[in-house]
């Protein structure tokens, strides 16, 4: 591959979606009657703010209400040497020339997990860094790990339990990067991705009468009002989520305040969409924080590779992972693989609705599809509370009532079986009343017999 070409055209495709993005917006303003100004704003008082336009123009805008949306910008650690040359930040690594050979990149978040993963996949090797012992600590423990297995099989090294006490050029070729037992690592270039802090610098906030918390942000009620409650704030300056999603409907939802119109209770239920190389998304539940909540949890996975459109994709890293409560109730759903950040938002409905697994066992999916895995890992889940003697057993008979021959879904619950299911599937056997779904069961006893040995015994 032609590097320095492969780059160039990487980041013209971006530029022409960011582009068009900004147009489709400012379009839209411009239909609904708002006004844009392009220029840098200072508050004057707490009624009104000072602009500078792009133009040089000097503006003087004065409202009844004001909404602070100024987003974040990259912190710079001061013991990393942050020249925009060697050693990038998150958003500065997009003024990136070429490929280089090799990458340090600093931090285990979001971001930092995104670009070390693009650019390992971009045939860079690359280390990265981090303090933790796992990267995406906020995250299910199999996607943690499915994501360092991903990122080590594309030649990336990641080092947890890791301080760097110094990062800089050494002004000849390489950046130095020291670690606090005195190892030092030579790479061409430096990611430094250690978290953002509001962008909030330039606005003189405090001459309307606002002032930052101890956490460098905004502090904000439900409806975004600041402690001057005609002044609203939205996005990374109130702090996390800080999200795309969020931030955007923070501000619609202050502008709805400001204007007196109702609206609905926002959901408490917020999916996280991480897009690194494989993909990886979440809502509810880790396993870890079901665990400490409910007794008897279990967990239902789908590895895409068992999903027919996973063999179309030829899809080498995908796992679905439902987390489900002793009563079948399904309490967390965490996704990673292609179209991870899109499959999450069924399980997120499913959250909001108190969806248990005869939820996705009861219900048809579109064939061939990744939605498949739903009923799959929820089939599976199923399978372990059925093997603890409880009421789960419509995974056996709603299989049974799709025919024997060709049944993907009770393949995958007899290859992931455990031991301790006769009495299940005994259980399923007696509540079919009538004979052609009862010979279907038997047929279906014969045909996977090998896999049922173990179970029956």
């Amino acid at each position: 591959m032609d590097r320095s070409v492969g780059v160039a055209e990487l980041i013209g495709e971006m530029s022409e979606v960011v582009s068009a993005h900004d147009q489709y917006m400012s379009e839209q303003l411009q239909r609904n009657g708002v006004e844009i100004v392009h220029g840098r704003a200072t508050f004057q008082d707490a009624n009104s703010v000072s602009v500078l336009t792009t133009t040089g123009q000097q503006m003087l805008l004065q409202a009844k209400n004001f909404v602070i949306c100024t987003g974040s910008k990259p912190r710079h650690p001061d013991h990393v040497a942050i020249d925009h040359e060697h050693v990038y930040d998150s958003d500065s690594i997009l003024t990136l020339a070429y490929l280089p050979q090799t990458m340090v990149v600093l931090g285990g978040g979001v971001i930092a997990c995104e670009y070390a993963s693009i650019f390992a996949m971009l045939g860079v090797r690359v280390t990265l860094i981090d303090r933790y012992a796992k990267p995406l600590g906020f995250l299910d423990h199999d996607l943690t790990d499915a994501f360092v297995a991903a990122f080590e099989l594309r030649g990336g090294d990641f080092l947890g339990e890791v301080d760097v006490v110094s990062c800089a050029f050494d002004g000849v070729s390489q950046v130095a990067t020291t670690l606090a037992d005195g190892t030092v690592i030579k790479s061409d270039k430096v990611l430094c991705a250690q978290g953002r802090v509001a962008d909030l610098q330039n606005l003189n906030i405090e001459r309307a009468g606002l002032a930052i918390n101890d956490r460098q942000l905004l502090s904000v009620d439900e409806h975004g009002r600041t402690s001057q409650s005609h002044i609203y704030a939205a996005g990374d300056v109130v702090g996390p989520p800080s999200l795309a999603s969020s931030s955007m409907e923070q501000g619609r939802r202050a502008a709805c305040h400001m204007l007196g119109k109702e609206l609905g209770v926002i959901g408490d239920l917020l999916p996280s969409g991480i897009y690194s190389i494989p993909e990886l998304s979440s809502v509810g539940l880790t396993e870890k924080q079901a665990r400490e909540q409910y007794d008897g949890v279990v967990v239902g996975l789908a590895d895409f590779r068992e999903i027919a459109r996973g063999h179309i994709a030829n899809a080498q890293d995908g796992l679905l992972k439902l987390v489900v409560s002793a009563d079948g109730v399904i309490r967390g759903v965490h996704v990673i693989g292609t179209h991870a950040t899109d499959l999450v938002h069924i399980g997120q409905m499913g959250l909001l609705q108190g969806a248990d697994v005869n939820t996705f066992i009861d219900n048809i999916f579109n064939f061939p599809t990744y939605a498949e895995s739903y009923r799959v890992a929820a089939i599976h889940a199923a399978a372990k509370l059925a093997a603890r003697g409880g009421a789960q057993v419509n995974a056996f008979t709603v299989a049974c009532r799709h025919g024997a021959e060709g049944n993907t879904y009770f393949k995958t619950f007899f290859d992931r079986a455990a031991t301790g299911h006769a009495a299940a599937f005994q259980k399923a056997q007696s509540v079919i009343q009538d004979d052609v779904h009862r010979n279907k069961l038997i047929n279906i006893k014969r045909m996977w017999g090998s896999q049922l040995h173990a179970i029956m015994g």
